[in-house]
């Protein structure tokens, strides 16, 4: 029996969350052709180890296995992403049926359990033949973003009923343009604006598109919006470091999407950079299009300070020149991010404060060292406790008015983090990546009463 006690609203959504160059595999199978990130893991020193995402978890090959996991869990929902290069693999054009049939089997397996599908356009998978013309610096990556979205929901949309555009933009113009972290590994700061502009345009274009081709559905995006921290008794410099931060890191998105302008000082503070002719008449209204939910992701706080007299304080975020990011404070988990509780509440508010939508947490988790114990089971207790604090904070969220209607921990599965490569496991079931053998932790266990609890509740079986 689980210890921990809140309780949700009724018709409160449980899930899990997954992506699909980090858990499918089969990069090079059924017509499927490379994306940026197959690109990046080829470069010497861009992925832990040499890592790449194949075989991954092999879920092409185990999709009816890892169905049954979630049931076995008890979701409600499972949000999953679709590939680019394998439904259009050279980004535009003939459609690679292989690639559809995959993701129908998917959703149809879902369906078959009991459990709603919810899918993400794109999470970072940008077919390598996109990139070569240009990829997100191209603007006319809009229009080749409409067609994959007529595919997809086309294909799918009589099933699937929730979409979500884009996972974290921030991430895929920001740090791949400017901080080159992340595929195609770019360093240049106004590359990163203009990659975030662009994503934007993209989103914009393809709500229309879910809207015409499953009117029944729900259209949406996904934001990993950070809660930003100055220092204690900071002065007026601090408090303008702050304002410049959260401009790059949350306000680039908010003011666009939900506002329908960028996010007052941000274009001033770019002056240097650019005359933002990228931001053609017309592209605010179409950002802004009206949707029905916004999806957060959210893990840990950002602590910033203005740089000093002397310091070296540049930034390679568009606007935070003389901006001086802190150390987290602890605890940590093993990726070095900072447990906050609070900050996920502040974050979760400040959402549905900017959007005036219902919020979904479309991500949340937490990396530790896990490992197979003697007795065959994964001891996760650090994750317990994470999931503990944080769905904590989730219903101090909704008690305190904000609709906040699901929850989908990241992940469901051990799977390739990206440029850590195989290091990092958020997983609440474990992947053994010698035989591919799944085992869910304590933490998956956890999570399961605490759905089975929450089922049992609503039902007023308890």
């Amino acid at each position: 029996m689980t210890s921990f006690e809140r309780t949700f609203p009724d018709g409160f959504l449980w899930g899990a969350a997954t992506a699909s160059f980090q858990i499918e595999g089969a990069t090079t199978e059924d017509g499927r052709l490379p994306s940026i990130w197959d690109t990046f893991c080829e470069v010497e020193g861009n992925v832990a180890n040499k890592d790449t995402g194949d075989p991954a978890c092999d879920h092409y090959h185990r999709v009816d296995e890892d169905v049954a996991l979630m049931s076995d869990l008890g979701l409600d929902v499972y949000r999953f992403s679709i590939a680019w290069p394998r439904v259009l693999p050279t980004g535009t054009g003939t459609v690679n049926q292989p690639g559809i049939d995959f993701y129908d089997r998917l959703v149809d397996r879902l369906l078959d359990h009991g459990i709603r599908p919810v899918a993400t356009l794109y999470h970072w998978d940008l077919p390598q033949a996109l990139d070569d013309r240009g990829g997100w610096l191209n603007r006319d990556v809009a229009a080749w973003f409409e067609e994959y979205t007529a595919v997809s929901v086309g294909a799918l949309g009589d099933r699937v009923k929730h979409w979500t555009t884009l996972n974290e933009p921030w991430c895929s113009s920001i740090l791949s343009y400017s901080i080159g972290n992340h595929a195609p590994g770019h360093h240049d700061t106004l590359e990163g604006m203009i990659a975030a502009h662009h994503l934007m345009l993209a989103h914009g274009t393809a709500v229309p598109v879910i809207r015409e081709l499953c009117p029944d559905g729900e259209a949406s995006i996904t934001l990993n919006p950070t809660y930003v921290w100055g220092p204690e008794n900071g002065d007026e410099h601090d408090a303008d470091a702050v304002r410049r931060a959260d401009n790059a890191l949350n306000g680039l998105f908010f003011g666009p999407i939900f506002h329908g302008a960028y996010p007052d000082g941000m274009i001033e503070d770019t002056a240097h950079l650019t005359d933002h002719a990228f931001i053609q008449d017309g592209d605010l209204e179409t950002i802004s299009a009206p949707l029905d939910n916004l999806g957060v992701n959210n893990y840990f706080p950002t602590r910033v300070r203005a740089a000093r007299d002397g310091e070296d304080g540049s930034n390679p975020m568009p606007g935070c020149d003389g901006v001086i990011e802190l150390a987290p404070q602890g605890p940590l988990t093993a990726m070095g991010w900072e447990q906050s509780p609070k900050s996920h509440q502040l974050i979760i508010e400040r959402s549905a404060r900017e959007s005036g939508l219902p919020i979904y947490i479309t991500e949340n988790g937490s990396a530790w060292e896990d490992t197979v114990s003697d007795d065959g089971a994964v001891h996760d207790p650090e994750r317990v406790n994470y999931l503990h604090e944080h769905l904590g904070a989730v219903a101090d969220a909704i008690e305190g008015g904000t609709d906040v209607r699901g929850y989908f921990a990241w992940s469901l599965l051990d799977n390739f983090e990206w440029a850590y490569g195989y290091d990092k496991r958020f997983g609440i079931i474990h992947v053994d990546y010698d035989t591919q053998k799944r085992t869910i932790k304590d933490s998956g266990l956890e999570y399961a009463q605490i759905i089975a609890n929450e089922h049992a509740r609503t039902r007023g079986d308890r």
